[in-house]
């Protein structure tokens, strides 16, 4: 009986090693970069990037930034975002490029196309970029 219950915690903590999240499904170690929100191109320059389990990198327009994100795939929600406090002219850029980040809740990788959105039909579309 304790053998089968060593067992099943052993099971059960290995389990919860693993990345669940978009990162786990194509979208790790890749730099994504921001083409389009809301069907409209985006025309700053902005990158997304999923390298250590459960946290999320990149650059706005202005800033750097990380946080977390961990929601099992599809999902996705970002929390705890930290942003440098640089101010630049794409100022309002980098306010529309945060405020789409944060109400995203469905990803999808398809190659090198990751798609962010919303039940509502909010989008925000990346490209692979061949950038470290």
């Amino acid at each position: 009986m304790c053998n089968a219950l060593f067992a099943v915690m052993a099971v059960l903590a290995l389990a919860g090693c693993r990345d669940e999240s978009v990162a786990q499904y194509g979208a790790q170690g890749v730099t994504w970069q921001l083409v389009e929100i809301d069907k409209t191109p985006y025309e700053a320059d902005a990158t997304l990037r999923f390298d250590e389990k459960g946290k999320i990198s990149g650059s706005a327009p202005c800033n750097s930034y990380s946080g977390k994100q961990t929601a099992p795939y599809p999902w996705f929600s970002v929390k705890d975002v930290a942003v440098t406090r640089r101010a630049c002219p794409d100022l309002q850029a980098e306010t529309l490029f945060f405020a789409a980040l944060t109400d995203m809740t469905l990803s999808e990788v398809a190659g090198s196309t990751l798609i962010l959105s919303t039940e509502a039909g909010r989008e925000m579309v990346f490209k692979a970029s061949n950038d470290p």
